[in-house]
């Protein structure tokens, strides 16, 4: 990848997060995550800053730099995270966003707090953007931020990338504050999507509420052109390469095969812990291959890698409770002493110790409801450098366009998701190599620095074609 703009510009980025964490000694370090390595670089060659919350309620530090990028924070008080970023962002959005699995919660002032936040930021990137610059703000939590900020600065460049899907008119449109959304987004002179369809949503859901004039991928509104495309999101491939191959790496799996009592089969799920990730399905379809004695749990077992994410709502817990009760009846059912057939950890883990896992994983599940992407599947596949392993995916995962060769299934359909953990279970070593050599080769065509890349080369087309 390029190391900075190809035109030169000073480059900011703007997310609800900033790319470092505290650490232990009170200083600051980046941030682990292919995003922001891929930002990195870019950021220190441009000159640029990055822009967002410290991740401490009632933060108001002052500019500071970690190795070389700028970093400005914006205080989030946290009354604001309870409203805005719990409240509205993740209880009324991203359920809304991820096929509505639960309901939505709208509630007005909740909408303000989400209001309060984005002009902050827009008013913080208003000030600090140099002239004729590109700003990149990233996610559903900022969705009003390139409308203000246009407002308040038409010399600059514009784009915005939504990590999450992008629903359909008819779930989007039951928004109270649909308009507002649309038309922050509309400030941008390219919106980027993981998937064709987020992007043929959004232009669907602008020429039925604006009635503005649409193509296959731009937006005409307010005198202005819109692009609206795809660019699927990767990770860092070379990364995660170089620590499977390193001999700690081999070590721990040799380890974490050991103390799960060299299995024939090791079953591996990763995920956050989230209503959208489909970890309950899995676990019960696992106890009925194991009831049905399709599975023998004396030669096949599962860990389950369960990240804690939003602690504090309601029903994350009752989610992780929900969890934690089945992994128990299963253990209770199926398990011999001293030798659990499911193992489960709700923690998060440092990267090394993922890779290691991953690289002891003989079949990953990655079956959510709904998911913009995932970086799980990919991972997988990036760390399997021995060439086997299958991966079962479901095809309601933005990276099942992508991973062709994976063991696609619909995990609704319980029956098919426990013949795809069968059919990946007994899969003949020939067809792992030939289905692993295939995902391999793909996600090889687009790490994440390609994937920035072209963002922002399309970015600086779509503003060089854009009326302001």
């Amino acid at each position: 990848m390029s190391e900075t703009s190809s035109s030169g510009r000073p480059i900011v980025i703007a997310a609800n997060r900033l790319p470092v964490m505290r650490t232990n000694e009170g200083d600051w370090s980046p941030s682990p995550g292919g995003l922001v390595r891929a930002l990195y670089p870019m950021l220190r060659e441009s000159g640029g800053t990055w822009v967002g919350w410290t991740g401490d309620p009632d933060d108001h530090a002052e500019p500071f730099s970690v190795e070389g990028v700028d970093l400005h924070p914006v205080p989030i008080s946290a009354e604001e995270m309870n409203l805005y970023y719990e409240g509205f962002s993740n209880d009324a959005l991203w359920p809304l966003y991820h096929d509505a699995l639960r309901e939505s919660t709208y509630d007005s002032e909740q909408w303000d707090a989400y209001k309060t936040v984005n002009e902050r930021f827009a008013t913080a990137l208003a000030e600090i953007a140099p002239a004729d610059s590109i700003v990149w703000v990233h996610d559903y939590q900022l969705q009003l931020v390139p409308g203000l900020l246009r407002a308040r600065r038409p010399d600059l460049t514009i784009g915005f990338f939504l990590h999450i899907p992008f629903p359909s008119v008819d779930l989007f449109t039951r928004l109270p504050w649909r308009d507002d959304i649309v038309q922050g987004l509309l400030g941008c002179d390219l919106v980027g999507f993981q998937r064709p369809r987020d992007a043929q949503n959004f232009i669907a859901t602008v020429e039925q509420l604006l009635e503005a004039d649409t193509s296959d991928d731009t937006v005409s509104f307010d005198g202005r052109t819109v692009v609206a495309a795809d660019y699927p999101i990767s990770i860092d491939v070379a990364e995660v390469e170089e620590i499977a191959t390193g001999r700690a790496t081999r070590q721990r799996t040799s380890q974490i095969r050991a103390r799960l009592g060299d299995p024939e089969v090791i079953m591996l799920g990763v995920d956050r812990l989230d209503y959208t990730k489909g970890i309950g399905l899995r676990l019960r379809a696992f106890a009925q291959l194991l009831e049905d004695e399709r599975l023998d749990p004396t030669r096949h077992v599962m860990v389950q890698v369960a990240t804690p994410t939003r602690e504090a709502v309601e029903h994350y817990q009752d989610e992780r409770a929900s969890i934690e009760r089945l992994v128990g009846e299963i253990n209770g059912r199926f398990s011999r002493i001293g030798l659990p057939v499911v193992h489960y950890l709700y923690q998060t883990l440092p990267y090394d110790e993922l890779v290691a896992l991953y690289r002891a994983g003989d079949v990953m599940l990655v079956t959510p409801f709904r998911d913009g992407m995932n970086l799980v599947a990919k991972e997988y596949a990036a760390a399997h450098i021995d060439g086997d392993g299958v991966l079962v995916l479901s095809e309601f995962a933005g990276a099942a366009e992508e991973l062709t060769d994976a063991v696609q299934v619909n995990p609704h359909d319980d029956r098919a998701l426990q013949d795809a953990i069968v059919e990946a279970v007994e899969m003949h070593r020939h067809e792992r190599r030939g289905r692993m050599s295939g995902l391999r080769d793909q996600i090889r065509k687009s790490d994440v620095q390609g994937w920035a890349d072209r963002f922002l080369a399309a970015l600086e087309v779509a503003s060089s074609t854009a009326s302001r």
